[in-house]
């Protein structure tokens, strides 16, 4: 191009936002003023959209997402990976459905109902943890082949791409097109949720406030892997409380589910609800293949995203102690020696931190009849984590029984350096849970 060429594109494009601007600030009249909107925060739950899919069409997905064309050799460790997921449906694998097939019957069954999909992020193809497979190579040939863009009856686009080291440019593009693209489900997903800091700059400018500055949303979905599992300050934390730190005037979604079932029913709420917001969620690593963390057919065929989930108790009247967390730390609780021993201990998980679920919240403690305290549980230091962004709903729902927390002290790193001191921690933060 010659220097008038480009100055003559710059022009073009400087025109083109200016009008945009003038467009913009002529539909807006007079000022709007500001409303915090935080007393409309109970009323989502009372918004329901059906996300259940029928079983029949969830093993038939199943069925098609094995499919590979004629001839194409997936490699033989893999293969059998693939087909536990037939299995799976009906309890036979030795497990149930796990994450990464809870996930893909989500994606196809959307692009089935004409809704678009979009995946990207570092190694997302295949999964950082090994745990997806959407995208499979012929072990002989390296041939290329994407089940979930050959599916019968096929309505709408499956997109998925590994995206470079870069968050920033990524995460601003994902945005930008989830802005342009609102009936669209676009995910980006970070190989460890605290990569996410490298975008910081979007989260903060655009993702967060954009619904206040310029009432742009967009239905933009962040995958952060989270969890306290002894690998180190840089791949345990994706930084939950930065997240509930801007969340106001219901801006954001923020989960942090704890089987396959809720992340199947989630996905789907977030791709069919009416009031398209982002929405941020921690995944799970070492839950990907945790039995107890898998769910049945009948979880995703009859089951819906439910916000807080009650202990299984039978004798409420019993309890005493009622502990509340969120994320891999229950499994961390509900499976310590110390737990058989706690009989009057129940143990009960938040899955959805923002909007706070304020009246099921309320409702779960009042179940308790007898309850002293209530605990609130969490592997994350005291000044980081859920505890400063929701002690005050914890407390209102407590209804005056004392709230009292249990988890790291305060840091200024995210997590211990050490596997062996990060096991003597998780194990002293489990026992404080349950014991007097």
């Amino acid at each position: 191009m010659t220097p008038a060429e480009t100055e003559r594109c710059v022009d073009r494009v400087e025109e083109r936002l200016r009008e945009a601007h003038e467009r913009l600030r002529a539909s807006f009249g007079e000022a709007i003023p500001a409303k915090s909107g935080e007393e409309k925060m109970p009323r989502e739950g009372l918004r329901r959209v059906e996300t259940r899919v029928p079983a029949e069409r969830l093993r038939d997905l199943t069925r098609q997402l094995l499919r590979v064309p004629e001839g194409f050799e997936v490699h033989p460790k893999l293969q059998r990976q693939l087909d536990r997921r037939l299995a799976a449906l009906d309890g036979d694998s030795g497990g149930g459905i796990d994450w990464g097939h809870a996930e893909a019957l989500a994606f196809a069954s959307l692009v089935t109902e004409g809704i678009a999909v979009r995946l990207t992020g570092q190694d997302t193809e295949r999964g950082t943890f090994s745990q997806r497979h959407l995208v499979l190579h012929d072990a002989a040939t390296g041939e290329l082949a994407v089940p979930m863009q050959a599916l019968d009856g096929q309505d709408a686009a499956f997109e998925v791409y590994n995206s470079p080291l870069s968050e920033f440019a990524c995460l601003g593009f994902e945005y930008g097109y989830s802005a342009a693209a609102p009936d669209a489900l676009v995910l980006w997903e970070a190989q460890f949720g605290d990569f996410v800091n490298g975008a910081q700059t979007i989260v903060d400018q655009f993702i967060s406030s954009g619904l206040a500055k310029w009432r742009e949303t967009a239905r933009l979905t962040l995958l952060l892997p989270h969890g306290y599992e002894g690998n180190g300050p840089e791949h345990s934390s994706a930084r939950l409380e930065r997240f509930l730190q801007l969340a106001a005037q219901e801006n954001l979604r923020i989960a942090n589910c704890t089987t396959s079932a809720q992340y199947f029913h989630l996905l789907r709420k977030q791709a069919l609800f009416p009031s398209g917001r982002p929405l941020v969620v921690m995944t799970p690593k070492g839950l990907l293949r945790l039995h107890d963390a898998s769910s049945t057919l009948d979880d995703l065929a009859e089951g819906t995203f439910r916000p807080i989930l009650d202990a299984d108790v039978s004798d409420r009247a019993a309890i005493r102690r009622l502990v509340l967390c969120t994320g891999k730390v229950f499994y961390d609780i509900v499976g310590h020696e110390s737990a058989a021993r706690a009989e009057d201990v129940a143990v009960a998980r938040i899955e959805q931190l923002y909007p706070f679920p304020v009246d099921p919240a309320h409702d779960l403690i009042a179940a308790y009849p007898a309850l002293e305290e209530v605990v609130w549980a969490q592997e994350e230091p005291q000044n980081m984590g859920a505890w400063r962004s929701i002690r005050h709903r914890l407390e209102e729902a407590a209804g005056g029984i004392s709230v009292r927390f249990v988890g790291r002290p305060w840091r200024a790193s995210t997590a211990e350096g050490y596997p062996t001191a990060h096991l003597r921690e998780q194990d002293r933060i489990v026992r404080a849970a349950l014991t007097r």
